[in-house]
């Protein structure tokens, strides 16, 4: 009695995870590799860092398949992987919940089995490109999408610029932009996320290259690493863009080991580029700070070398 009861309210939010020290358990957002190209077709663990901090990754669970060339994107509250080879195209979508480990759950499929690209904002999140016929050298230049908080087959969004794969992307909370691809592209196009249709021209890589690591804050696109047509292991340039802008990539500075087929994930401070292939499998992690320009810094390393792992992050521009 005599006492004055009333609410209050409180906002969960999760891109801050964990508490104390190292890659693993550091408060930030989390970042997520999930599966492997290797000699047995791919492997089937998701790991894990803590962008803002050093050391080596964790793992966090499995995918549903050891499989590689997944497209990854994520919310703040999901992680979502799409699509890649096991030992041929899949159309599995699936995802598990950044805040807690463990193996992911089934979301639906796309609607071509395929690898692809991905990109996200805090809402949707968008697969495009990739081959979707086994043993086909051609690909698609299909755009899906897919509501992240709820289950679902992906649906029809529009066209990429070419048909191609080795696709990537990255985003700003309303734009998303495509890059590069295999048949060798330089092209970056760009779409408005909450709407539908096909993309607009934005700008140009400053080379040809697919199969690289792409990450974003919410003003910035960086570009990492990737095969061309003159380095089939790979190239260390890092290239960035303006998200809100029109106009070709710039100089960035260079990732500490040239190597196509690598993975990226970031947070409003840096980007992360992990594993590749160069000759082999390679179990590297850099970052850079994405606000500056200069080479990338060692960040620790993989649980073991591997390409192609679709990746995430629940810090990115997206949201």
């Amino acid at each position: 009695r005599g006492k004055t009861l009333g609410w209050s309210h409180f906002d969960l939010v999760t891109s801050n995870l964990g508490g104390g020290t190292g890659s693993n358990t550091g408060v930030g957002a989390r970042g997520l590799f999930g599966g492997s190209g290797d000699p047995a077709d791919g492997r089937q663990d998701i790991l894990f860092l803590t962008v803002s901090t050093l050391g080596d990754t964790q793992v966090f669970g499995d995918l549903s398949s050891a499989k590689y060339a997944t497209a990854g994107l994520g919310s703040r509250v999901r992680g979502v992987f799409a699509g890649g080879y096991n030992p041929s195209q899949v159309s599995t979508i699936e995802f598990v919940s950044f805040a807690s480990l463990g193996d992911v759950v089934d979301f639906g499929d796309a609607y071509k089995a395929r690898d692809m690209g991905g990109l996200a904002s805090a809402t949707r999140g968008l697969f495009f490109g990739g081959i979707s016929t086994p043993n086909s050298p051609s690909g698609t230049n299909a755009i899906e999408y897919i509501t992240i908080a709820s289950e679902g087959n992906a649906v029809n969004f529009g066209d990429a610029h070419a048909a191609a794969e080795g696709m990537a992307g990255m985003s700003s909370s309303t734009r998303g932009l495509i890059c590069g691809g295999h048949p060798a592209d330089n092209t970056i196009s760009f779409v408005t996320i909450s709407t539908t249709g096909n993309v607009t021209d934005f700008g140009d890589m400053q080379a040809q290259r697919w199969t690289f690591a792409t990450g974003s804050n919410s003003t910035r696109g960086m570009i990492g690493g990737g095969r061309t047509p003159a380095a089939s292991s790979g190239i260390n340039t890092i290239d960035f863009v303006t998200i809100a802008t029109t106009g070709d990539a710039q100089n960035f500075g260079d990732l500490t080991q040239s190597r196509s087929a690598c993975s990226g994930v970031s947070d409003p401070t840096r980007f992360v580029v992990a594993g590749g292939y160069n000759p082999s499998n390679v179990n590297t992690i850099d970052f850079v700070t994405i606000a500056t320009t200069g080479d990338a810094t060692d960040f620790g390393d993989l649980t073991y070398g591997r390409n192609r792992s679709g990746s995430c992050s629940n810090g990115h521009g997206g949201l």
